[in-house]
């Protein structure tokens, strides 16, 4: 079997030319953002270990981190805390806009939050400017707004009122605040972060990547961003945490458990919240959740669900650790998302808020040494094909 170079013709048969489908393993570019250890299940943000962000930072500082690469000083947090509450409002526009999407007509919620931030950059008259500083201007206004816009999404949805941004609350707190209608106690406010923090980033997933690649034709950020908010939407990437609540609610109980595995594997149903193309052994934010989850399901009086997950865990890691298949956080951000307060529905956009800062964050470091992104496809149609006229066509 021929491997690619540069100098093969690429048209081949079938099979022909070997290539790693997915992009699976192929380095596209340098980082100083994040890395995933896959075999020995960490997650750094430059640097810095998820578990000592998760439990000493806040979102504004990670928000900060990813951005310019080092923790901030004192003066640079609050000047990063008061951009982020400047620019939480949307226009009125906007609103009506997911008022008549979510509310009326009752659109994926996915599918209005990548319309209303589209719909944002019609509302910034400097959308168009391309400059470093633009760029960084819109990060935090990308970021505050998206927070803002789920909020209002999970409001209308549930056919209330939607709450405008609360000026003295942090950006998780304030995040819950607008989409449940009451401020967080300490705790709750807490594992908000904790949430924002965990989903912030994770080096050249699928929707970071669609977002560095669109940014690569040096468009403006808006538009990456969309591009990041529709490969998050898919049930293989973001989506996996509302199918995680959803297959727990179908089993039921911990006492089916075992035998709904038994005939999901018989059935080779793909079992969500496990395995992931990165870790071989547990995604690290999957046990910061798990020790949340707790704390959370007894609160909510929703322990039943994370007796199920664990059950499930315990079953699947005896089965399949062996071949590296472990709890990603798909698993229990689903099950402490549901004890929160929040819809299915909202799972993912919620994720979607917390990567909105990894997605700003590389379409900045794109911009710092731009290629524009072009690989290529193995062309296994016929070379050469007669043209025939019309009514011969069958």
């Amino acid at each position: 079997m021929t491997t690619y170079s540069e100098e093969i013709k690429l048209v081949a048969r079938p099979g022909e030319i070997a290539f790693p489908k997915g992009l699976e393993g192929v380095v596209v570019a340098e980082s100083t953002k994040s890395f995933a250890d896959g075999l020995g299940g960490k997650l750094v943000y430059h640097g810095h270990p998820i578990e000592e962000l998760a439990e000493k930072s806040t979102f504004e500082e990670v928000f900060y981190l990813l951005m310019h690469d080092r923790l901030p000083k004192g003066s640079e947090l609050e000047e990063t805390t008061q951009l982020l509450r400047r620019d939480r409002e949307v226009p009125p526009q906007v609103y009506a806009l997911v008022e008549e999407l979510a509310g009326v007509r009752g659109v994926h919620p996915m599918t209005v939050l990548r319309t209303a931030v589209s719909m944002l950059a019609a509302f910034d008259e400097n959308a168009e400017e391309d400059s470093p500083a633009a760029d960084q201007r819109h990060a935090i206004q990308i970021v505050s707004k998206i927070a803002t816009l789920s909020a209002a999404i999970g409001r209308v949805r549930q056919h209330k009122p939607v709450l405008r941004p609360h000026p003295d609350l942090s950006h998780a707190a304030n995040y819950y605040y607008m989409l449940v209608g009451e401020p967080p106690d300490s705790f709750t406010g807490r594992l908000m972060d904790v949430l924002f923090i965990l989903h912030a980033d994770h080096e050249s997933n699928a929707s970071t990547f669609a977002t560095v690649v669109v940014k690569s034709t040096l468009t403006d950020t808006y538009s990456a961003v969309v591009a990041g908010i529709g490969a998050l939407k898919g049930s293989l990437h973001g989506g996996a945490n509302e199918r995680v609540m959803a297959m727990l609610q179908e089993i039921g109980s911990s006492e089916n458990v075992e035998a709904w595995l038994d005939q999901a594997m018989a059935q080779k149903k793909r079992i969500m919240g496990f395995g992931h193309r990165v870790y071989k052994t547990t995604d690290p934010r999957a046990t910061i959740l798990h020790s949340y989850a707790r704390e959370a399901t007894r609160r909510a009086g929703t322990e039943r669900w994370l007796h199920m997950a664990e059950k499930m865990e315990k079953i699947m890691v005896e089965k399949f650790g062996q071949k590296g298949i472990y709890p990603n956080i798909d698993f229990f951000s689903g099950v402490v998302m549901a004890s929160m307060g929040m819809e299915t529905a909202m799972f993912t956009p919620t994720f979607a808020v917390g990567r909105s800062a990894g997605w700003v964050a590389h379409a900045w470091e794109q911009r710092q040494d731009n290629r524009l992104f072009r690989p290529r496809f193995v062309y296994i149609g016929p070379e050469t094909e007669p043209y025939l006229p019309l009514p011969e066509r069958h």
